[in-house]
């Protein structure tokens, strides 16, 4: 029994893997959420979604713009939250809004975001002297951010309506009360357990060596992650159909949810996924009318921040290897220009005084 659990674990290294296992879910999940999607979208009237599109009132969709632009205001401070963890105050701020955005926006549109957010903020950062150890230092504590929110808003969710997470999860009310109670108590043991001393907060050795925010400091963390989880479900709630009414607490647990679904897929933009799930989790709305809701808010969510995102990069690339060195050579050939200007002046008075010199 002894070399049993060993041997288990290296036949898993050897032919699964972690990595092989993540894969593996991702695709049954898409594959899931696909299948699913398809057999709810079956009998939907097109027009009739278009007719709801136009239903949805203007004001709404302005207010619910505003909250996601806040959104990603406040998603910004992850990254710059991060940079000052690790002790790289020289980064201004500027620069971790423009990574994160980036970053996120991109990443989450393109899908696996731990590898194409990490490439982006590496060369973003990389230009501040900051290697890949410490942007994968800021990768870990954004999504440290991201998760803390999302259990935080999820478990009070939860535990105040947990019949809103059982349309979804398929789980007893009961069930989803004692899971929301084990998050908010597992969010409170860790911030016990940060109170126990610096040694403690401390993850990895030597370079990858990380000291994860004291406790208060972890309570603004969850703070960012709270907000920026309002801003987003304020968004959703806006646009939702006015009939049947549902309340905002229900909402933001189908939302997250649904959120965590996606993310958990890495399909690009969550598509599918997080569709599937919030179409499976509010069967009380219109089909075409939940559809509706669902494009307003992924085109002010994922498709305008993400060419926004693309145009922001693309424009920092061209500045910054086209422009950049253009400016740098025009300024090297005028100063070259102006060190040779004194020797090009003595040589024409030595050529006038010649010439004086022979008329006389």
């Amino acid at each position: 029994m002894h070399g049993l659990l060993p041997a288990l674990k290296r036949g898993f290294k050897r032919w699964i893997g972690w990595r092989r296992l993540g894969i593996a879910a991702s695709v049954f999940i898409i594959a899931f959420a696909i299948t699913t999607l398809v057999r709810t979208l079956k009998g939907i009237d097109t027009g009739v979604i278009l007719t709801a599109l136009t239903e949805i009132p203007r004001g709404n969709i302005g207010l619910a713009a505003i909250c996601v632009f806040f959104a990603f205001c406040t998603l910004t401070f992850y990254d710059f939250f991060a940079l000052r963890t690790i002790g790289k105050k020289h980064v201004p701020y500027r620069i971790a809004a423009l990574s994160s955005f980036t970053s996120y926006s991109i990443g989450h549109n393109i899908g696996a975001t731990v590898f194409t957010g990490g490439a982006i903020r590496f060369r973003i950062y990389s230009d501040y002297g900051l290697n890949a150890i410490d942007v994968a230092k800021i990768c870990f504590l954004s999504g440290l951010t991201f998760w803390l929110g999302n259990i935080f808003v999820l478990s009070i969710g939860m535990a105040v309506h947990p019949d809103a997470a059982s349309s979804m999860d398929q789980l007893p009310s009961s069930i989803n009360r004692l899971i929301a109670l084990g998050g908010l108590a597992s969010i409170g043991a860790y911030l016990v357990w940060l109170c126990m001393g610096e040694k403690r907060r401390e993850l990895g050795q030597k370079g990858w060596k990380v000291v994860l925010p004291s406790a208060p400091l972890t309570l603004v963390q969850i703070l960012i992650g709270v907000v920026d989880l309002g801003f987003c479900a304020t968004a959703m709630y806006l646009l939702i159909p006015a009939t049947p009414p549902i309340d905002f607490l229900s909402l933001a647990v189908v939302f997250i949810l649904a959120t965590l679904l996606g993310f958990a897929s890495h399909a690009p933009g969550s598509i599918g996924v997080f569709d599937a799930a919030m179409l499976v989790a509010l069967p009380e709305f219109g089909r075409e009318q939940l559809l509706a809701t669902l494009l307003v808010f992924r085109l002010l969510y994922f498709v305008i921040p993400f060419g926004l995102a693309i145009s922001i990069m693309g424009t920092r690339e061209l500045w910054m290897n086209v422009v950049e060195p253009w400016q740098e050579r025009r300024r090297l050939a005028e100063a070259c220009a102006q060190a040779n200007l004194p020797k090009q002046v003595a040589a024409m008075e030595r050529e006038r005084s010649l010439r004086q010199a022979s008329k006389r």
